[in-house]
């Protein structure tokens, strides 16, 4: 039977809604919506650009919180805010991800007024 541990650490963004940052369970860790917060799960606005750079560096201290990496992702999903975001995301990801990619999805304009950008992820351990 599987174990399943709750991703946590000094770096991991908090939050007060109901959910965990991340899951692992086996070698496979679940990574929650990860927005342009602070380490205490407080929204913090700026340009798309600033937002989406911090919403991957959100990503990127959780893998690392569970000894992973970008080049461990296997699945992410993005959701983008508005059509014209679209370039400049699609830049600020290969700043985060090199080839090969892992698979993607992109959904635009479904986040509302709050948020510009947000992600998500499935990584592999021990790939």
């Amino acid at each position: 039977m599987e174990t399943i541990k709750v991703i946590t650490g000094k770096n991991v963004p908090q939050s007060s809604l109901p959910f965990s940052p991340a899951i692992q369970s086996g070698d496979y860790v679940f990574i929650s919506g990860q927005a342009s917060v602070n380490a205490q799960g407080k929204i913090v606005t700026g340009t798309f650009e600033e937002e989406c750079r911090r919403s991957f560096e959100n990503l990127k201290r959780i893998l690392e919180a569970c000894g992973a990496g970008f080049k461990d992702v296997v699945q992410v999903r993005n959701y983008v805010g508005k059509q014209e975001y679209l370039e400049a995301f699609n830049n600020i990801y290969k700043e985060f991800f090199i080839q090969p990619y892992p698979a993607r999805t992109t959904l635009i304009g479904c986040l509302g007024d709050l948020l510009k950008f947000e992600v998500d992820a499935i990584a592999v351990l021990n790939k």
